[in-house]
């Protein structure tokens, strides 16, 4: 199995959005975007080689970051995963039915906290 440092993000997230984008749809400015990754409100990676750094589409919902997306970044950032650990893990299929990602877009993100918690032990 590949590890999540490992995973092939351009396979996993179908479609991203550089800082420029995301601010446009959250209605702020690059810079605060580049603040909202820095503090774990956003997470961004380079998905492909030569790729600047981009933010999955999925985590914005109607000029918003989707409901429970941070505390669950903060998470799995205090159990050592760094930003391209956390994407991969959220569009992975993890049997919740389905993605950590589409369980907090659906509003059921208490059990994708609950096993991120647990994987941080």
């Amino acid at each position: 199995m590949t590890s999540l440092a490992d995973a092939d993000l351009s396979r996993l997230v179908d479609e991203w959005l550089d800082w420029d984008e995301a601010a446009q749809l959250l209605g702020v400015t690059p810079a605060k975007v580049r603040t909202m990754i820095k503090v774990h409100e956003l997470a961004a990676a380079v998905p492909t080689v030569g790729a600047g750094p981009r933010v999955p589409a999925a985590f914005l919902d109607d000029r918003l970051v989707v409901k429970g997306l941070p505390g669950l970044l903060t998470v799995l950032h205090d159990g050592g995963y760094d930003d391209r650990e956390c994407i991969a893990w959220l569009f992975t299929d993890a049997d919740l039915p389905g993605r950590p990602i589409d369980a907090l877009r659906e509003n059921r993100g208490s059990e994708v906290k609950r096993r991120a918690q647990a994987m941080g032990l």
